[in-house]
């Protein structure tokens, strides 16, 4: 049976957006840009830590999450969800929970001592594992994770975040020539539409947004694309 109309990826990511929206984790500031730990400036700003802390919207996003998963990954094509350091291990307890499937985490590098893993958990050679994660921005992260997957003799072929920038598609490419698929509930994009309809933002501050996904490397507080 397919997913009804509240389940589509469409209606997921408008929620999904109006959710983080609400419990604060994601933000905008176009005026009063945020300096990231890179020294980059932002107009936005995203912290889905935030998401464990509000146990009614991580029950829908973990719902969503799984409903996700299984429509773009298949019911039984995953043994394993697999949370990455830091941030993903409780999204990836919530999800395994849902689907009745071992959880595992991975360290962003092996611990250096006893047996010095960077998997923890029992992973079987040949597990099919979902990696879980809290955000991508480039996706350059995911690719540690997944060499260790794969160097632990398992298999990965799809990863899962709430929240994906969208907005810087090398990332994704370079997940894809590792055969990895990216999915995700919700990007920029989706939030700048969910908080234009809603009057989060007035249209200088949608525009100027707007700017920043269009080209965030070249993105400076209140500049203006130069003429034609």
């Amino acid at each position: 049976m397919g997913p009804g109309p509240r389940t589509t990826p469409q209606n997921m990511a408008e929620t999904t957006a109006r959710i983080l929206m609400e419990i604060e984790a994601v933000l905008f500031r176009p005026q009063d840009p945020f300096t990231l730990t890179s020294g980059r400036r932002s107009p936005v700003y995203v912290d889905c830590r935030k998401i464990i802390s509000f146990p009614r919207a991580r029950a829908q996003l973990m719902d969503f999450a799984c409903d996700l998963i299984q429509r773009e990954a298949g019911y039984e094509s995953i043994d394993c969800i697999a949370g990455g350091e830091t941030a993903g291990i409780p999204f990836a307890a919530w999800i395994a929970e849902r689907l009745g499937l071992p959880m595992l985490y991975i360290r962003k590098k092996p611990k250096g001592f006893g047996r010095n893993a960077q998997i923890e958990g029992h992973m079987p050679e040949g597990s099919r594992v979902l990696l879980v994660e809290d955000l991508a921005t480039d996706g350059g992260s995911k690719l540690n994770f997944v060499d260790a997957i794969r160097q632990a003799e398992a298999e990965i072929a799809h990863t899962f975040v709430i929240f994906h920038y969208g907005i810087f598609p090398d990332g994704v490419a370079a997940l894809e020539e590792r055969g990895v698929r990216l999915h995700a509930l919700a990007t920029w994009w989706d939030a700048l539409a969910v908080a234009e309809q809603n009057g989060y933002l007035d249209d200088a501050g949608v525009a100027e947004v707007r700017r920043f996904l269009q080209d965030p490397e070249s993105w400076t507080p209140g500049s203006q694309p130069a003429a034609p």
